[in-house]
């Protein structure tokens, strides 16, 4: 029994270590798989394009790495999104996008909305508090506290953006010479309301500013573009798209099904965007929504993110995207183009954020002049901005 005992303890030993090494590990070595950066030479990138890179401001209505456990006042050894990174691109102003749902295979063609939860498996193995394993409102607070953290661990490098005078505090600070983020808290579906429209004042308090109303699935909102019945919005849907256009928020149609973009755009008299995609009649994928309703996006005085993965671009690489945002240009216009990487959102890519200024040179050898590429860089993203943040 002695020697019984003494196997049993240390299979339970064993059994404990395996546990604690899954928790350390696992979490790594998913996202590794799933944000990775194609291996790559470095990119040449021109004097003249350095030069401009380096004079814009630069924005993106969209990247995931709340999601993750990395520390993102630290330059990371993978993923494609950091503090550190952000400076080294020269970006100004970040877009931080809560992912709280998605459905197991993340299909563009059709996603069951009760299929397995991938975020309730992501919360359990990094170790998220309790609270977020069941709820998909307190996923949101939590990465909304996260992005806070870091803002309080590095207040010279990241600064939260809730209003315009903190937009304008950020670009006076870059101006006078500081590397300073602006980051600004988005939802990727607004599913976290969990179909209760007083938790839109509560995540508009806790700093979100960006919602995007459907993501991979229907929600209480409405239809997705992943979905084979083209819903629109429901009742709730409707409350919801009336109560953003009232406040100082942007509101966002990515993921949402051509039917709920159109009956949008029927509702609200402000500038909505979409925050990351590509250009259908460019790029012929489900991902991508038809021209006609990407110009009526346009006309609202809105903007495209233009994203950085295959799906979206049909070619990922720097001189591929650049001819993206080239084509964008050509169906939408120069002003309604923005960038929208969707970097840390489970694509692969063939640049990192700290290697912007490759996209810079390629659009410069498309042919784009630079004013164009100073709108699609920046300057149309604030544009928006300014027309929708409140103080």
């Amino acid at each position: 029994m002695r020697t019984f005992g003494k196997w049993l303890g240390r299979l339970c030993l064993l059994g404990a270590l395996a546990l604690i090494a899954t928790f350390i590990f696992l979490p790594g070595y998913v996202e590794k798989g799933r944000n990775a950066v194609a291996p790559h030479d470095p990119y040449p990138v021109s004097d003249a394009a350095r030069a401009l890179h380096d004079s814009m401001v630069i924005g993106d209505w969209h990247a995931d790495p709340l999601l993750w456990n990395r520390d993102l006042t630290q330059r990371g050894s993978f993923g494609q999104v950091d503090i550190p990174r952000l400076q080294e691109g020269n970006v100004a102003i970040q877009v931080f996008t809560a992912v709280t749902k998605s459905p197991k295979g993340l299909n563009y063609e059709h996603n069951n909305a009760d299929a397995f939860d991938n975020i309730k498996l992501i919360a359990f193995f990094q170790l998220w508090p309790t609270r977020t394993w069941f709820s998909i409102y307190e996923r949101a607070i939590y990465q909304a506290e996260k992005l806070k953290a870091f803002e309080a661990a590095a207040p010279d490098n990241l600064k939260i953006i809730r209003s315009l005078s903190d937009l304008e505090e950020v670009l006076k600070r870059r101006a006078a010479g500081e590397k300073i983020v602006g980051g600004i808290l988005g939802i990727e579906g607004a599913h976290p309301l969990e179909g209760r429209i007083e938790n839109l004042d509560r995540l508009e308090e806790a700093g979100y500013r960006l919602i995007a109303l459907q993501h991979f699935f229907d929600n209480e909102l409405g239809g997705t573009l992943h979905s084979r019945q083209n819903n629109g919005l429901t009742d709730f849907g409707r409350k919801v798209v009336q109560q953003v256009a009232k406040r100082g928020m942007v509101l966002d149609l990515a993921h949402s099904s051509t039917k709920v973009v159109e009956q949008v755009l029927e509702m609200v008299d402000i500038p909505v965007v979409l925050s990351h995609s590509g250009i259908k009649s460019h790029c012929d994928t489900k991902r991508n929504i038809p021209d006609a309703l990407m110009k009526r996006i346009a006309a609202t005085g809105g903007v495209i993110g233009m994203g950085y993965w295959q799906e979206v671009t049909c070619d990922a690489s720097p001189d591929g995207v650049a001819i993206s945002v080239k084509a964008a240009i050509g169906v939408v216009g120069e002003d309604a183009v923005s960038l929208g990487s969707d970097f840390d959102g489970s694509v692969a890519t063939t640049f990192d954020t700290s290697e912007l200024a490759a996209l810079t040179d390629a659009m410069l050898r498309a042919g784009l002049t630079e004013a164009q590429i100073r709108k699609v860089m920046g300057e149309n993203m604030l544009r928006v901005l300014r027309a929708r943040l409140k103080d």
